[in-house]
Protein backbone atom coordinates (compact mmCIF):
# COMPACT_ATOMS: atom_id res chain seq x y z
CA UNK A 1 0.00 0.00 0.00
CA UNK A 2 3.16 2.13 0.71
CA UNK A 3 4.63 1.54 -2.52
CA UNK A 4 1.42 2.19 -4.64
CA UNK A 5 0.66 6.23 -3.17
CA UNK A 6 4.48 6.98 -3.23
CA UNK A 7 3.71 5.45 -6.95
CA UNK A 8 0.64 7.53 -7.35
CA UNK A 9 2.35 10.96 -5.73
CA UNK A 10 5.24 10.68 -7.97
CA UNK A 11 2.76 10.05 -11.02
CA UNK A 12 0.74 13.51 -10.01
CA UNK A 13 4.15 15.20 -9.25
CA UNK A 14 4.92 14.46 -13.13
CA UNK A 15 2.22 15.59 -14.73
CA UNK A 16 2.84 18.61 -12.88
CA UNK A 17 5.77 19.48 -13.98
CA UNK A 18 5.01 17.78 -17.66
CA UNK A 19 2.51 20.81 -17.95
CA UNK A 20 5.65 23.46 -16.96
CA UNK A 21 7.26 22.46 -19.75
CA UNK A 22 6.81 24.65 -23.07
CA UNK A 23 4.86 22.89 -25.84
CA UNK A 24 5.98 24.08 -29.66
CA UNK A 25 2.87 26.04 -30.84
CA UNK A 26 0.97 23.84 -33.64
CA UNK A 27 1.65 25.41 -37.39
CA UNK A 28 -1.07 27.64 -38.69
CA UNK A 29 -1.29 27.44 -42.52
CA UNK A 30 -3.72 29.00 -45.00
CA UNK A 31 -5.88 26.15 -45.08
CA UNK A 32 -6.27 26.01 -41.50
CA UNK A 33 -8.15 29.44 -41.49
CA UNK A 34 -10.19 29.33 -44.28
CA UNK A 35 -13.81 29.77 -43.76
CA UNK A 36 -13.22 31.47 -40.51
CA UNK A 37 -14.55 35.30 -40.36
CA UNK A 38 -11.71 37.24 -38.88
CA UNK A 39 -14.37 39.15 -36.95
CA UNK A 40 -15.50 36.32 -35.25
CA UNK A 41 -12.10 35.96 -33.52
CA UNK A 42 -11.47 39.81 -32.97
CA UNK A 43 -9.24 40.41 -36.04
CA UNK A 44 -11.36 43.16 -38.03
CA UNK A 45 -8.12 45.91 -38.89
CA UNK A 46 -5.31 44.51 -39.84
CA UNK A 47 -1.56 45.45 -37.89
CA UNK A 48 -0.90 48.44 -39.72
CA UNK A 49 -4.15 49.66 -38.94
CA UNK A 50 -3.90 49.30 -34.87
CA UNK A 51 -0.51 50.51 -35.02
CA UNK A 52 -1.28 53.81 -37.04
CA UNK A 53 -4.48 54.46 -34.67
CA UNK A 54 -2.22 54.17 -31.82
CA UNK A 55 0.58 56.46 -32.78
CA UNK A 56 -1.92 59.58 -33.47
CA UNK A 57 -1.44 61.34 -30.54
CA UNK A 58 -1.34 65.19 -30.33
CA UNK A 59 1.75 64.96 -29.67
CA UNK A 60 2.68 63.41 -32.81
CA UNK A 61 0.42 64.77 -35.46
CA UNK A 62 3.19 67.22 -36.79
CA UNK A 63 5.06 64.31 -37.48
CA UNK A 64 1.88 62.73 -39.89
CA UNK A 65 1.03 60.77 -37.58
CA UNK A 66 3.47 57.85 -37.25
CA UNK A 67 6.98 58.23 -35.72
CA UNK A 68 8.69 55.66 -38.04
CA UNK A 69 7.46 57.91 -41.28
CA UNK A 70 9.66 60.47 -42.46
CA UNK A 71 8.10 63.63 -43.25
CA UNK A 72 8.16 65.65 -46.24
CA UNK A 73 10.69 68.09 -44.91
CA UNK A 74 13.08 65.70 -43.79
CA UNK A 75 13.49 65.61 -40.39
CA UNK A 76 12.89 62.99 -38.23
CA UNK A 77 12.79 62.32 -34.81
CA UNK A 78 14.17 59.35 -32.26
CA UNK A 79 11.91 57.24 -30.33
CA UNK A 80 13.48 58.89 -26.96
CA UNK A 81 12.35 62.53 -29.00
CA UNK A 82 9.11 61.04 -29.34
CA UNK A 83 8.33 59.58 -25.80
CA UNK A 84 9.48 63.13 -24.36
CA UNK A 85 6.79 65.20 -26.54
CA UNK A 86 3.95 62.69 -25.16
CA UNK A 87 5.14 63.28 -21.67
CA UNK A 88 5.90 67.06 -22.01
CA UNK A 89 2.87 67.73 -24.04
CA UNK A 90 4.80 69.25 -27.16
CA UNK A 91 3.55 69.20 -30.48
CA UNK A 92 4.54 71.32 -33.76
CA UNK A 93 2.96 72.58 -36.21
CA UNK A 94 3.75 71.86 -39.99
CA UNK A 95 4.97 75.54 -40.25
CA UNK A 96 7.06 74.96 -36.88
CA UNK A 97 8.84 71.93 -38.36
CA UNK A 98 9.63 73.73 -41.69
CA UNK A 99 11.24 76.63 -39.30
CA UNK A 100 12.97 73.55 -37.89
CA UNK A 101 14.18 72.10 -40.89
CA UNK A 102 15.00 76.01 -41.95
CA UNK A 103 17.23 75.90 -38.70
CA UNK A 104 19.11 72.43 -38.91
CA UNK A 105 20.36 73.33 -43.32
CA UNK A 106 21.30 76.81 -41.61
CA UNK A 107 23.50 74.72 -38.90
CA UNK A 108 24.49 71.98 -41.63
CA UNK A 109 25.99 74.67 -44.11
CA UNK A 110 27.86 75.89 -40.81
CA UNK A 111 29.81 72.42 -40.56
CA UNK A 112 27.54 71.96 -37.89
CA UNK A 113 26.88 67.99 -35.99
CA UNK A 114 25.20 68.73 -33.15
CA UNK A 115 22.88 71.58 -32.62
CA UNK A 116 20.92 73.08 -30.02
CA UNK A 117 17.60 74.56 -32.11
CA UNK A 118 15.98 77.11 -29.65
CA UNK A 119 12.07 77.94 -29.98
CA UNK A 120 9.66 80.31 -28.22
CA UNK A 121 9.17 78.06 -25.91
CA UNK A 122 11.07 74.39 -26.49
CA UNK A 123 14.51 73.23 -26.81
CA UNK A 124 15.59 70.79 -29.63
CA UNK A 125 18.93 68.75 -29.84
CA UNK A 126 18.94 67.88 -33.52
CA UNK A 127 21.92 65.18 -34.73
CA UNK A 128 22.61 67.21 -37.84
CA UNK A 129 24.11 64.54 -39.72
CA UNK A 130 21.45 61.99 -39.27
CA UNK A 131 18.47 64.82 -39.67
CA UNK A 132 17.36 63.60 -36.17
CA UNK A 133 15.67 65.38 -33.35
CA UNK A 134 17.41 63.75 -30.59
CA UNK A 135 15.27 65.31 -27.87
CA UNK A 136 12.84 67.87 -26.85
CA UNK A 137 12.25 69.76 -23.79
CA UNK A 138 9.81 72.49 -23.06
CA UNK A 139 10.77 75.52 -21.22
CA UNK A 140 10.11 74.21 -17.85
CA UNK A 141 13.01 71.57 -18.23
CA UNK A 142 15.28 74.04 -20.08
CA UNK A 143 15.86 76.04 -16.60
CA UNK A 144 19.07 75.49 -15.31
CA UNK A 145 19.81 73.37 -17.38
CA UNK A 146 23.56 71.96 -18.94
CA UNK A 147 23.51 71.36 -22.94
CA UNK A 148 26.57 69.04 -23.36
CA UNK A 149 27.75 67.75 -26.94
CA UNK A 150 26.22 69.99 -29.25
CA UNK A 151 28.89 72.10 -31.47
CA UNK A 152 26.26 75.13 -32.15
CA UNK A 153 23.24 76.51 -31.15
CA UNK A 154 20.32 77.66 -33.49
CA UNK A 155 17.30 79.91 -32.20
CA UNK A 156 14.46 80.26 -34.39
Amino acid sequence: MDKMNTASQLANQLSRIESLIPKAPKEISKSNLEGINPGAVGETESFKEVLSQSLETPALASVKGSPLEKPANGIKFSNHAIERMQTRGISYTPERLQKLDEAVKKAAAKGSKDTLVLMDDSALIVSVKNNTVVTVMDKNNMKENVFTNIDSTVMI
